[in-house]
């Protein structure tokens, strides 16, 4: 006879959340920077043994605690073979000489004054139309990381100024997938959630560039023109530079504005990198060609472990070394490795219940629009922290609250704002969630490091938070309440 379910109490809820603060907490402090290469890991898998245990304690029985562990993983399969798909994209492009060239001309147009909020436009220009924050990131963020290597730039607001512009522009594009999510959860159209999220948007865009010029003008770089005609002079040296190297960059973003899936988009683009390698850098590969290799083998060698293993070179300067000498399927083993523990907590939070009995006890006195508004962001900041997937924060909120939203009056478009708001905009600032594990492992920066200078990514849910309490733009539904009927605007 089967078990009976029982109700799991707040206390059931909350303490296998609060138990992996506590040890995220003592990871990061007894591990430092490296506490994403194994210790969170560990903290999540004792997280979901205690979570799996109170759900036992409920009436579920293992099999189905296991199913949905395997459920929560098979979610996040295809973000893995994207990342395996960027790390051998960045391994070959490395080797093809088209991120050397990016950084070459992106050092001579590029000046230390305005590189941090050029560096915001640019990423945020590229994600704006091609609807994806990761493939800006593994593409032209790499090579502007790469730029502020050679201006002395501080690493870490550059990848706050990337991860800003990327998710600016992959938020507000209609080719993106988070864009076309959160209204198909909330029930509104597409075009009208875009304008909407302007509102909040574009404001938080607009601080964050200002933030940049001001960092920009108060550190403009140590770097002399004798150091970066030094970094482009080595760059000649090690590569064959020119234009034609970017055709591999083209090929991708125009694959990516045709709307192809990223895994054979990326895979594409990678292969293509491997395939410049061998036309215009056959130089390249014959001094990493190791004796008793002819060669054809020795080329095939090389260009085949740039796809699993990136590549390493050696010049005079180690801080080009290791902007370099990147790359490969294994450097996102280790984020894969995370993604999936930190799925495995979320999806037995989820089985449980216990997830939706956490947000239950937020939701409960909330009676303004404000304070509707307000824990719908803090929900989705709390399962991205849960959870460690943005498209759980958005669909899981969203499916939650959209009947609460409903008859309080509120329309569908402030639940689809505030679910990209909170969900969308808070995910790579989290070092176990699927965005943050990615851009630390494709810009090499800690989430904890860059999570003080992407502005836009702070910025926007405490200004939507704002607008909720003070009334602005907030769209109510006449009575009866219905989700098609005549709205207005407080």
């Amino acid at each position: 006879m089967k078990k009976e379910l029982k109700t799991p109490s707040l206390f059931d809820a909350l303490f296998p959340i609060v138990v992996l603060v506590i040890m995220m907490g003592a990871a990061v402090y007894l591990f430092g920077d490296a506490s994403s290469y194994g210790p969170n890991q560990i903290a999540l898998l004792l997280g979901t043994g205690i979570a799996a245990v109170i759900g036992m304690k409920n009436g579920l029985s293992w099999q189905e605690i296991e199913k949905g562990i395997v459920k929560g993983i098979s979610m996040a399969l295809g973000a893995c073979l994207i990342l395996l798909a960027v790390g051998s994209l960045i391994g070959t492009w490395m080797l093809a000489g088209t991120v050397p060239t990016l950084i070459y001309y992106g050092l001579e147009l590029l000046n230390p004054s305005f590189f941090y909020a050029a560096t915001c436009l640019i990423c945020a220009v590229v994600a704006m139309s091609i609807g994806s924050s990761w493939t800006t990131a593994a593409t032209v963020g790499v090579a502007l990381m790469g730029v502020a290597t050679g201006m002395e730039m501080s690493a870490a607001i550059t990848a706050g100024a990337v991860i800003s512009g990327a998710y600016f522009g992959d938020k507000i594009s209609p080719l993106s997938e988070t864009t076309n999510l959160a209204p198909a959860v909330a029930g509104t159209d597409l075009f009208e959630h875009i304008r909407y999220m302007l509102w909040t948007t574009i404001p938080s865009f607009v601080l964050a560039l200002i933030l940049f010029l001001i960092l920009g003008f108060s550190e403009s770089g140590n770097a002399s023109v004798e150091k970066i005609e030094y970094m482009q002079s080595l760059l000649q040296e090690s590569f064959a530079l020119g234009w034609h190297l970017l055709i591999p960059l083209v090929v991708l973003l125009t694959l990516a504005i045709k709307k192809m899936p990223a895994f054979p988009a990326v895979s594409i683009g990678a292969i293509l990198g491997g395939i410049w390698a061998m036309l215009f850098q056959s130089d390249v590969i014959l001094g990493m060609i190791q004796n008793g290799d002819s060669s054809v083998v020795g080329t095939i060698k090389i260009v085949w472990a740039a796809f699993f293993d990136g590549v390493s070179f050696s010049t005079p300067d180690e801080n080009l070394n290791s902007l370099l000498s990147r790359g490969g399927m294994s450097s996102m083993l280790n984020t894969i490795w995370l993604i999936i523990c930190a799925l495995s907590f979320g999806a037995v939070l989820e089985k449980a219940g216990l997830l939706k009995r956490a947000v239950n006890a937020i939701l409960s006195g909330a009676k303004s629009a404000g304070d509707m508004i307000s824990r719908t962001i803090l929900t989705c900041i709390g399962t991205n922290l849960i959870t460690a997937d943005q498209y759980m924060a958005i669909v899981m909120p969203g499916r939650m609250y959209k009947e609460e939203f409903e008859k309080r009056g509120l329309h569908q478009l402030n639940l689809s704002r505030s679910l990209e708001d909170g969900g969308t905009l808070t995910s790579p600032l989290i070092p176990w969630n699927t965005c943050g594990a990615y851009m630390h492992g494709v810009l090499a920066v800690h989430p904890f490091e860059y999570i003080f200078y992407a502005f836009f990514n702070v910025i926007n849910p405490i200004l939507a938070i704002i607008y909720a309490y003070l009334g602005v733009k907030i769209l109510k539904l006449t009575p009866p309440f219905h989700a098609n009927s005549k709205e207005q605007q407080s």
